[in-house]
């Protein structure tokens, strides 16, 4: 491993400047120039610690009882939603501004104007208006896991314990705040996810109703991805992009559809890798470890090719 000699620790027994050193990592154009604009010194950033609290109480809501206070009855659901969603407003709020003014563009002298407190507001509100179709689409995404694995005992277990499960949560709540024009925190929302159980869903992804991922580790699911009802997909599947459109400075070109389309019903196994603007038609199979680069018609059945064995005595073959 190379190092540059600006950062070899000093030598046994020196003493180092370490005003010199603090000087040094804060210096604006040090590679993190981005995070150090001049309108935004002033502007805390949003907290990853508090995105995940956030989470967690709407986890709690949409699942009462499951998650957040084990004790809940079911005199008191009303009292624990209405207290829940009414203590993190304000903090989702903050959040949603500082994201926001985080990712603007724009040179302010003041920092944010005005109405960023308004519009984050206003985006809570919206947000909290669309739980319940969250809540309803989630149903149909437990009854899809309780229904494709056969290792499921009850829907309570798929909510318990189904990473798969958690991951989609996490991508519901972020999509509908990335439609809120709220990017940043909606990424933060599904790398959560993302850290705790290897499954990475974009959230701005198009997933349908009863979707399920089985075991769930090492998948990934782009951007621009569009997926319909009752798609079910297993370990290590790749919903990616093949190749990248680049602008005259040779960087990619942002909100190209670039990832597949999966139509309702279909069925991708383990391992299977399916990149490029490509449509997986309605009801097809697509066997493990596939690697797919053409879109494919309703009701296709690709698999590997078979493999072939012989029987070599006596060094045969070798």
């Amino acid at each position: 491993m190379k190092f540059d000699h600006d950062v070899l620790p000093a030598k046994t027994g020196e003493e180092i400047n370490l005003a010199e050193v603090v000087d040094a990592l804060c210096v604006a154009n040090n590679g993190f120039s981005g995070a150090l604009r001049r309108d935004q010194r002033e502007q805390p950033l949003p907290s990853r610690d508090i995105i995940i609290e956030i989470v967690e109480a709407l986890r709690s809501v949409l699942f009462p009882g499951y998650f957040g206070f084990s004790g809940l009855k079911a005199s008191s659901v009303h009292f624990h939603v209405g207290a829940t969603l009414d203590r993190i407003r304000p903090v989702l709020e903050e959040q949603i501004k500082r994201g926001r003014c985080f990712s603007c563009r724009e040179d302010r002298e003041n920092g944010c104007l005005p109405f960023c407190d308004e519009r984050s507001a206003e985006i809570v509100n919206r947000f909290f208006a669309r739980l319940p179709a969250i809540q309803r689409l989630l149903a149909t995404d437990v009854q899809a896991a309780f229904e494709g694995d056969p290792a499921a005992a009850s829907p309570d277990e798929v909510i318990f314990c189904y990473p798969g499960l958690q991951a989609i949560t996490n991508y519901r709540l972020a999509h509908e705040l990335r439609l809120l024009e709220v990017p940043l925190i909606s990424r933060m929302i599904t790398e959560y996810a993302h850290g705790i159980t290897g499954i990475d869903i974009h959230p701005g992804a198009t997933i349908g109703r009863y979707f399920f991922i089985d075991h769930g580790t090492g998948v990934v699911i782009g951007e621009t991805c569009i997926i319909g009802d009752r798609v079910r997909i297993y370990q290590g599947v790749t919903l990616g992009a093949k190749s990248f459109k680049l602008d005259a400075e040779g960087k990619p070109i942002k909100g190209v559809e670039r990832h597949p389309v999966v139509e309702d019903e279909v069925i991708i196994y383990s391992g299977a890798t399916i990149l490029g603007r490509v449509t997986i038609g309605r009801g097809s199979v697509i066997g493990g470890n596939v690697w797919l680069v053409e879109s494919v018609p309703p009701y296709s059945h690709i698999s590997q090719a078979q493999t072939h064995q012989e029987l070599y005595e006596h060094g045969a073959g070798i």
